[in-house]
């Protein structure tokens, strides 16, 4: 069974990059020895996206985004860091973007999406429910654990 998904960034500064990424972005890691960071992100997402019949020699291709929570907070954490940033935050549909460049010429897109994962959305619900069945046995007169309140 797939649990999950294992991307590279080639970058004509590899360590620079992995400093980078250690560092500024902050992200866990495991130091397979020699210098060799492997970064543990705590989830991770994959979308095709259908290339620009105008521009077939995209076919191929791929990109990596780092997506967050708060994006404004977010940008003014790495800035305080020294992370530079490309452009403002824009508005693109599907989430709130902006982009920055690593060591080693590596653009990366950072959002913060507008939709809601498959996996958070499922734990809203099993909460929401939870939450639910509370609210009802309080009404019954019971409490928490299931104790009466009389």
């Amino acid at each position: 069974m797939i649990r999950g998904i294992h991307g590279l960034i080639y970058t004509s500064d590899a360590g620079a990059t992995r400093e980078f990424i250690r560092d500024k972005l902050k992200l866990p890691h495991t130091d397979v020895g020699e210098g060799w960071l492997i970064f543990d992100l705590p989830e991770g997402d994959l979308g095709c996206h259908p290339i620009d019949e105008s521009d077939p020699s995209a076919a191929g291709t791929h990109e990596i985004s780092f997506y967050c929570d708060d994006i404004e907070r977010t940008v003014a954490d790495l800035r305080s860091r020294g992370v530079e940033f490309k452009g403002d935050v824009a508005d693109h549909g599907y989430g709130f973007v902006t982009h920055f460049t690593m060591p080693g010429g590596v653009e990366v897109q950072l959002y913060q999406p507008k939709y809601v994962k498959a996996r958070k959305a499922a734990k809203r619900k099993k909460a929401s429910r939870r939450t639910g069945k509370r609210a009802r046995l309080t009404r019954r007169g019971k409490a928490k654990g299931g104790r009466s309140r009389r």
